[in-house]
C-alpha cells in the first residue's frame, strides 16, 4: 500500500499544483484548438509523421470527425518540436481525390500531443467519403468514412460491429482483419481500448514500461496499440463510435474512488486527467467531449435516421462506489441503496429524455458492464458482480421500469467488459419467471483479453443453466456483427479460435434475431 504523500510524488503533483491546474484547464480548448501562438507552416520530419494512421468517428447526417496525430517517433515522445504545426485536410467522394468536396487547415498543437480533430460538415447524408491529411511534404494514408442518414430518413439497412477489451499482451487482434471484410457502416468500441498494466515477460506481446501514470505514459501506451496494423486499418476503413470502461484509466475505478487503498484524491485525479486527455487525443471525438482536467463528457447520442438511435453511455465516471467491494456478492444491503447510481443523475436524465424523444425503430444503449443480473453462485448461495448493474439494483430496476412504462421502442443494450459473449433477455423482475421481457442485452466477448478462450468453464455452464433469461454464452475471443432492418435485428457472434499468434480464422458461433416490437432474442 502506498501512503498519500508517496502517491503525490509518484503522480507528480501536489495539492496546490492540482488546484491551480483545475483553475486553468478550461483555457486549453481555446489555446489548443485556435492556436494563437506561432505556427510552423513548413515542418520537416526525420521520419513519416503519419505512422499512427488516420481515423474517423461520431458520424452525423452532414459530417464526421476525422483524426490523425503527427508522430515521427511515436514510441519516443512523438518526436515533434514543441510548436504548433499546420496541417491541411481534404475530403473527397473518390479515393483518387479528383472530386474534393471539403478542405481546410487544422493545427496540430503540442498541448494535445500534435493530434488533429477536424469536425467536417457540409457533407451529404448516408454517403461514403475519403479523407487525408498533409503536413509539410508528407501525406497521410487515405481514410474512408461514412455519414449517418438524414434524421427524417429510414434506411433499409444498417450494419455495424462492436468489440471491447483488447489487451495487447494477451495476444493479437485477430478479429479486426475479418471485421474489415464485412460491409459495415460503423464500428462501436465499448471500452478497454488499452490496458494500464506494466509490461510482463513471456506473453504473446509486451507492454512498454511499467504501469502507466503520466500523460507521456498514456500517450506511449496508446501509440503502441495504434501501431498494430490490424487495429489501425480498421480505424482507416470505418467511422468509429467509442466509449471507455476502466482500463483506459485504472481497473475498476468508480467516479473518484480508486480500486487501490491509500491513493490521495489529488493523486487519483491527477492521474485521471492524464488518462482522459490521452484518450481524447487518440480518439476521433468532437469538441463536445474535450476534457476539462479530470472530467470529460463522453456520453452522447448518434442517430442513424429513423432506423437506429445510439445512446453512448459512461458507466465509470459518475457511478457511486461499488457496494461491499467489486467482487461477486449476494444481492443485499448497499446493493439496494436508493442513492447509489451507475450513471449519475445528470447522465440518467439525459438518457431517459433522449429515449422518450427518440423516434427510431431501434434504441441502442452502447455501454460497458452487464445489465442482466447473472447469478454466478451455487445453489442457494446466489452471487452477483458488484461492479456490474446488479450492484446498483435500484438504478438497474429504475431503467428497466422506464423501458416498460414509457414503451421505449426496441431497447437493445450492447455490453463489453467481461470477455464472454452472452445473450440475455432483460426482464422487469428477474425473480419472477412470468415477468415481462422489456429489452435485450448482447454482450460482446474480448478482442484478446483473457487469452485464447474457447474452453468450457464450469462457472459459465452453471450460470447459463441457472439463469432462465440467458439465451447463449461463448468464451471465445472475437467480435459481434449486427445487421438491422426496420423489421429485424440480426446478430452474428464471430469468434477467433486463437489470439496467441496472428492469423486466426473466423467462426460464427451463433446467430440471433430480435423482431421489431418483440423484446428478447431468438436463435436464428
Amino acid at each position: 500500500m502506498l501512503h498519500p504523500q508517496s502517491n503525490q510524488r509518484r503522480y507528480g503533483i501536489e495539492r496546490r499544483e492540482f488546484l491551480s491546474y483545475v483553475a486553468a484547464v478550461s483555457a486549453i480548448p481555446t489555446i489548443a484548438l485556435q492556436a494563437q501562438e506561432r505556427i510552423e507552416d513548413q515542418p520537416r520530419f526525420k521520419a513519416n509523421p503519419f505512422q499512427l494512421g488516420v481515423a474517423s468517428g461520431d458520424p452525423e447526417s452532414d459530417g464526421v470527425v476525422i483524426w490523425t496525430r503527427l508522430a515521427p517517433q511515436p514510441l519516443d515522445g512523438g518526436g515533434m518540436p514543441n510548436v504548433p504545426v499546420r496541417t491541411r485536410w481534404e475530403v473527397a467522394t473518390d479515393e483518387a481525390f479528383k472530386n474534393i468536396v471539403r478542405s481546410g487547415d487544422a493545427v496540430a498543437h503540442p498541448r494535445l500531443g500534435h493530434s488533429v480533430h477536424v469536425e467536417v460538415d457540409g457533407l451529404q447524408p448516408h454517403h461514403w467519403y475519403f479523407y487525408r491529411f498533409h503536413a509539410g511534404n508528407e501525406i497521410s494514408p487515405v481514410g474512408r468514412t461514412r455519414t449517418a442518414p438524414a434524421i427524417d430518413a429510414t434506411p433499409d439497412r444498417l450494419r455495424f460491429a462492436f468489440t471491447s477489451c483488447q489487451h495487447y499482451e494477451s495476444g493479437y487482434f485477430n478479429g479486426y482483419p475479418h471485421m474489415q471484410k464485412e460491409d459495415l457502416d460503423l464500428v462501436v468500441h465499448l471500452g478497454d481500448y488499452i490496458y494500464e498494466y506494466q509490461g510482463i515477460d513471456n506473453r504473446p506481446r509486451k507492454h512498454l514500461g511499467g504501469e502507466i501514470v503520466s500523460l507521456d505514459d498514456y500517450r506511449t501506451r496508446y501509440a503502441q496499440y495504434r501501431l498494430d496494423k490490424t487495429l489501425q486499418e480498421t480505424h482507416r476503413l470505418f467511422p468509429w463510435l467509442v466509449t471507455w470502461d476502466d482500463h483506459e484509466f485504472d481497473n475498476n475505478y468508480a467516479n473518484l474512488v480508486s480500486e487501490e487503498e491509500g491513493i490521495s484524491p489529488e493523486a487519483f485525479l491527477a492521474r485521471r486527467k492524464h488518462a482522459y486527455q490521452a484518450y481524447y487525443e487518440f480518439m476521433p471525438l468532437r469538441r463536445r467531449s474535450f476534457p476539462r482536467g479530470p472530467h470529460m463528457t463522453l456520453y452522447r447520442g448518434c442517430q442513424y435516421g429513423g432506423l437506429a438511435n445510439f445512446h453512448v453511455l459512461d458507466t465509470r465516471q459518475y457511478r457511486t462506489d461499488q457496494p461491499n467491494g467489486d467482487n461477486q456478492k449476494p444481492m443485499t444491503g448497499k446493493v439496494f441503496d436508493p442513492q447509489a447510481t451507475m450513471l449519475g443523475a445528470q447522465q440518467e436524465q439525459w438518457l431517459t429524455s433522449n429515449l422518450q424523444q427518440s423516434k427510431s425503430t431501434w434504441n441502442v444503449l452502447a455501454q460497458q458492464v452487464m445489465m442482466a443480473p447473472l447469478n454466478r453462485g451455487e445453489g442457494e448461495d446466489r452471487r452477483y458482480s458488484m461492479d456490474q448493474w446488479p450492484g446498483y439494483e435500484v438504478s438497474r430496476r429504475r431503467l428497466l421500469r422506464f423501458f416498460h412504462e414509457q414503451k421505449i421502442a426496441n431497447p437493445v443494450v450492447l455490453t463489453g467488459d467481461i470477455h464472454v459473449n452472452w445473450v440475455n433477455d432483460l426482464q422487469l423482475d428477474f425473480q419472477d419467471p412470468k415477468s415481462p421481457v422489456v429489452g435485450t442485452e448482447l454482450v460482446g466477448t474480448a478482442m484478446t483479453s483473457g487469452g485464447n478462450g474457447g474452453n468450457v468453464i464450469a462457472e459459465y455452464e452453471r450460470a447459463a443453466a441457472q439463469n432462465d433469461f440467458v439465451r447463449f454464452y461463448n468464451s471465445n475471443r472475437g467480435y459481434v456483427s449486427c445487421d438491422l432492418t426496420p423489421q429485424l435485428w440480426t446478430t452474428h457472434f464471430r469468434a477467433t479460435p486463437f489470439v496467441d499468434k496472428p492469423g486466426s480464422p473466423i467462426v460464427t458461433k451463433a446467430s440471433f434475431v430480435i423482431e421489431q416490437g418483440k423484446p428478447g432474442a431468438q436463435k436464428a
